[in-house]
């Protein structure tokens, strides 16, 4: 438990999708004259990684390196998030901030891919998949919280490019606790199977036609027309929210999170992953419709406090999901794999609501916000497929 609070603070740190660079990111390439659309497609570079997990998985499941299977691979992939991260800061145009943007990318798609492989080798170790996934998150949003408070104020008082590379700055420094820790703290599993057995076990995994079924219905239970840029421009523009009070709202959808994955310590217990799996829908719903609502700030808490928590259930319901549905053997590149399809549906979700928000609904976000929530409402009749027990 103490290994995933730390891994998933620095994470929740790092990752630019949500972590201290996502707003001073944001605001430099809006600062630049770009359009929603450019905005979306700029910042799914670092999602790139996200959806060759599988790849990470197997490397590690079958290539163990020093005798291990994620501890030395660990401290590769945070080594090299230090690097990536200091290079942005000496540079300063979009073209050159491409790459080590996508290499941080990298960085954060190993060590989550790494991690997740031991999350399923002890949550069916101990039976407590679910209470691992609720721990993950809870210290991920943690993170966020932070992060968020400061990347508002780093664009409120400092130029787009400074704020930017302050927050690289930060972001470089926080996988060096990992580099110490992941040996004392990381448990693993001794590497006793071969390479054959390894491989025995993977093939044997995709040829699994239920572990299929879970990865497609998982995409589509996570996608939906995303407005996430979208909305940024709309606080900008036209409710004229400042840079602090926006990451405020950020840290407070982050509040969401913590207060469902606290919440969810108890429920966990009492409710199966079906139950789990409509409820997340249910509030999905509901949360995105609230987005209607929002006009200042006191609006804009509840808004985002609603948000967050409807979207940490969504989230422990599918990591639950995933981590039991794991092969013996493969537990690396299965979880990856099914992790890869709903990262897929992230980028694949924010792109068609840029789109849509700029090309179709002549940039009014109310009808976009309809379409999400129609979206996350279709995966209800999906639920059935799996046939779960509970």
């Amino acid at each position: 438990m103490l290994f995933f609070a730390l891994i998933y603070v620095v994470e929740g740190i790092g990752q630019a999708r949500v972590g201290i660079l996502s707003q001073p990111l944001t605001a430099w390439l809006k600062s630049l004259g770009w359009s929603t659309v450019q905005v979306t497609a700029f910042l799914s570079i670092p999602n790139l990684p996200w959806l060759i997990k599988p790849v990470f998985g197997l490397i590690s499941d079958c290539l163990p390196l020093f005798g291990s299977r994620r501890r030395a691979y660990l401290l590769l992939a945070n080594a090299g998030g230090v690097v990536a991260y200091g290079c942005m800061l000496f540079l300063a145009t979009p073209g050159a901030l491409a790459l080590p943007l996508l290499l941080t990318g990298y960085a954060m798609a190993v060590a989550s891919t790494l991690c997740g492989g031991l999350l399923v080798e002890g949550g069916q170790r101990y039976g407590n998949s679910g209470a691992l996934v609720s721990q993950q998150w809870l210290w991920f949003n943690i993170a966020t919280v932070l992060t968020s408070l400061a990347g508002g104020e780093l664009v409120e008082h400092f130029s787009p490019i400074g704020a930017l590379h302050s927050a690289a700055g930060v972001a470089s420094l926080a996988p060096i606790p990992v580099l110490f820790a992941v040996w004392r703290l990381a448990e693993e599993a001794t590497v006793k199977a071969r390479l054959k057995q390894r491989l025995r076990s993977i093939i044997q995994a995709l040829k699994t036609r239920r572990l299929w079924l879970i990865g497609f219905v998982l995409f589509l239970y996570q996608f939906s027309p995303g407005f996430g840029t979208p909305l940024y421009y709309h606080m900008t523009d036209d409710l004229h929210f400042s840079q602090s009070l926006i990451g405020e709202l950020g840290a407070v959808s982050a509040l969401g999170w913590i207060l469902g994955a606290l919440l969810l310590r108890g429920f966990l217990r009492r409710c199966g992953t079906r139950r789990l799996l409509y409820l997340g829908i249910v509030l999905g719903s509901f949360s995105t419709l609230s987005f209607l609502l929002l006009q200042g700030p006191v609006s804009g808490v509840l808004v985002n406090l609603g948000s967050g928590l409807s979207s940490m259930v969504t989230t422990v319901a599918a990591l639950t999901l995933a981590a039991e549905s794991c092969p013996d053997g493969a537990e690396g590149f299965a979880f990856a794999g099914l992790m890869s399809l709903m990262n897929l549906a992230d980028p694949v979700s924010n792109n068609s609501g840029a789109w849509l928000f700029e090309h179709v609904f002549d940039d009014r976000l109310p009808p976009l916000i309809f379409v999400s929530a129609i979206a996350t409402a279709f995966a209800s009749i999906l639920i059935p497929l799996l046939r779960l027990k509970n």
